[in-house]
C-alpha cells in the first residue's frame, strides 16, 4: 500500500515538469531537490520564451517592440500611435521600393500597404500613374502612408491617381437585403465594407 501512495506522491510531484522524469524518484520526490528542479524548469521556460520573443524581432511579420529598429534602418519616422500592421506595411513597402521604378515595383509597394490586390496603369501621354485598389472595398486606412511611399519612389513629374472600389447599390439589390435589414450599418460602413 505504501508503494502505491509513494508513487502517487511522486506522480503529483513530477506534474508537468519533464526535468523530474530524468532523476531518481528520491530526488524528484524530495521537497528541496524537487523545488530546485521546478525553479530550474521555470527559469528555462522563461528563458526560452525570451529567446523566442527576441527572434520574432528579426522578422517584419512578427516584430513588435523591434519595429522601431526596422523603421530606423529604413529611414522611416517612428509613430508608435499607429497600429503594428500599418507600421509593418510601411517597412515592407520601403524595402520593396528599392530599384528602378516600374509598374511592377509601384504595384508591389502599393500591395504591401493595401493588404490586397492592386492594379497599376501608367498613362504616358498624361504623365500619370493610376493605382486601383481591387482587392478590398473602400479606402485603405493608411492611405497617407501609401501616398508617401509611392511619392518616394515615383519620379516627381508623374502624377498619381487613386481609384477605389465601393459597394454599389446594384450589389445590395442583388444580395436580396433591404435597407431595413441594415439598420446596424452606417452609410459609410456599407459603402466601404459591403454587406457581411
Amino acid at each position: 500500500m505504501t508503494d502505491v501512495r509513494e508513487r502517487a506522491v511522486i506522480e503529483r510531484a513530477v506534474g508537468n515538469n519533464p526535468l523530474r522524469r530524468y532523476v531518481p524518484e528520491f530526488v524528484s520526490g524530495s521537497r528541496i531537490l524537487g523545488g530546485m528542479l521546478d525553479s530550474q524548469y521555470q527559469e528555462n521556460q522563461e528563458l526560452t520564451a525570451s529567446i523566442d520573443e527576441v527572434l520574432d524581432q528579426f522578422y517584419i511579420e512578427t516584430a513588435t517592440w523591434g519595429l522601431d529598429r526596422w523603421e530606423r534602418m529604413c529611414g522611416i519616422a517612428t509613430d508608435p500611435s499607429k497600429p503594428l500592421d500599418q507600421r509593418r506595411s510601411v517597412i515592407k513597402s520601403k524595402l520593396r521600393g528599392i530599384g528602378t521604378v516600374t509598374v511592377d515595383l509601384v504595384k508591389n509597394v502599393a500591395e504591401a500597404f493595401a493588404n490586397g490586390q492592386v492594379d497599376v496603369q501608367e498613362d504616358v501621354a498624361k504623365y500619370t500613374i493610376t493605382v486601383t485598389f481591387v482587392g478590398k472595398l473602400g479606402i485603405p486606412p493608411n492611405m497617407e502612408d501609401i501616398t508617401h511611399a509611392l511619392r518616394d519612389i515615383i519620379p516627381a513629374h508623374l502624377g498619381i491617381e487613386y481609384v477605389y472600389k465601393f459597394y454599389p447599390y446594384y450589389e445590395l439589390a442583388k444580395s436580396g437585403k433591404k435597407y431595413q435589414d441594415l439598420t446596424s450599418l452606417t452609410y459609410y460602413k456599407l459603402v466601404d465594407k459591403g454587406v457581411q
